[in-house]
């Protein structure tokens, strides 16, 4: 049931309005000034405000003011007995919802109420959906980070374990990919490259590798120098893993990323020679990832070069193997910001749009 308040200096018409708007099923309060009427629009939830603007110490326009400043969802319709076009343009200024001229014909007010009565009702049933539409909007962000954090752990875990797999293929390896992602994520942070090159470095380096599932044990563990043939099938790896990724649905191009990763600036690289723009940055840092933690590490057929030889060849080799800016931000990354080989995945999360 609505409720209006009902403001007049005048007894008789408070006691003749609210008979009209009882009968229509309103609940109606009244207050004989504008001090008593303050007081009651702060102690009820009012649907529409009906005051006479003239009246002893303060004046209906005063009501008007203080209501539009402390609930100006209220309508209020002002009433005067002394109408000019002065005191209809200040209501309207004022925001009074309606203006009527005393004596209020019956008809005439109940219209003006009804139109006021739909109006607040329209406009509350407006803030409610809005307020519940924020916290429709608020619990779907929640649920999403929820299940965003899920999905992201699950991706790594996924990826971590894949990885893993490679790694009982040739355990000599081990640890490779991880710290060829990991590295290759640092280097690209360090260029500042967008997120998606990032991610997709993440994914590409603890992957790089997983062709080699198809290479035999005995040749990815042999100690000795491996034969012109064993090498040959070596690089194979790279086609399998290509062929194997390409049936990933990934946001990235991990698959053509991997295939690159082999490649080198001057075409001396495999599987396909190609050089210079024509490789992927992505694959352009991977490689130079690769090579750093390939030549630290201990291999079946030697020993670990160590960190200062595997830069020594990045420095060596910058522009003509490998791409001069990467080669020049790993050298900065280990030389000057201390950056150490790891194996253990990184938290990462992934911009999956």
């Amino acid at each position: 049931m609505a409720k209006i308040l009902v403001v007049d200096d005048e007894k008789s018409i408070r006691l003749t309005f609210s008979a009209f708007l009882q009968k229509e099923n309103y609940e109606v309060i009244t207050a004989p000034d504008v001090e008593s009427a303050i007081s009651m629009c702060k102690e009820h939830k009012l649907d529409l405000v009906i005051t006479d603007i003239v009246m002893p110490k303060l004046s209906g326009m005063d009501l008007l003011q203080e209501i539009y400043k402390q609930e100006p969802d209220v309508p209020v319709i002002i009433m005067t007995g002394e109408p000019t076009v002065d005191t209809a343009m200040t209501s309207v200024k004022n925001n009074a919802y309606d203006y009527l001229l005393k004596p209020v014909d019956k008809g005439l007010l109940m219209a003006s109420v009804g139109r006021a009565i739909q109006y607040k009702k329209t406009h509350d049933e407006k803030v409610e959906l809005e307020r519940q539409n924020f916290i429709y909007q608020e619990n779907l962000e929640r649920l999403v980070m929820r299940r965003t954090d899920s999905l992201q752990k699950a991706m790594q875990a996924t990826i971590a374990t894949v990885a893993s797999i490679t790694e009982l293929r040739d355990p000599y390896t081990a640890g490779h990919e991880k710290k060829v992602g990991n590295m290759a994520v640092a280097i690209a942070k360090k260029m500042k490259l967008s997120k998606s090159i990032v991610d997709s470095l993440y994914v590409a380096g603890y992957l790089h590798d997983i062709g080699k599932i198809s290479i035999p044990a005995e040749i990815l563990s042999k100690p000795g120098k491996l034969s012109k043939v064993e090498f040959d099938i070596i690089k194979t790896h790279v086609d399998y893993g290509y062929q194997i990724l390409k049936k990933a649905k990934l946001p990235w191009d991990i698959a053509d990323i991997v295939n690159q990763h082999h490649e080198r600036v001057d075409g001396s690289g495999y599987p396909n020679g190609l050089s210079a723009d024509q490789i992927r940055i992505e694959s352009k840092i991977l490689m130079v990832a690769d090579v750093v933690e390939a030549m630290t590490s201990h291999r079946p057929y030697r020993i670990g070069l160590g960190l200062d030889k595997a830069l020594e060849e990045i420095e060596q080799q910058k522009g003509v193997l490998y791409d001069t800016e990467v080669a020049n931000i790993t050298l900065d990354l280990f030389r000057n910001d201390g950056y150490t080989l790891e194996d253990e995945p990184k938290a990462i999360s992934f911009h999956l749009d």
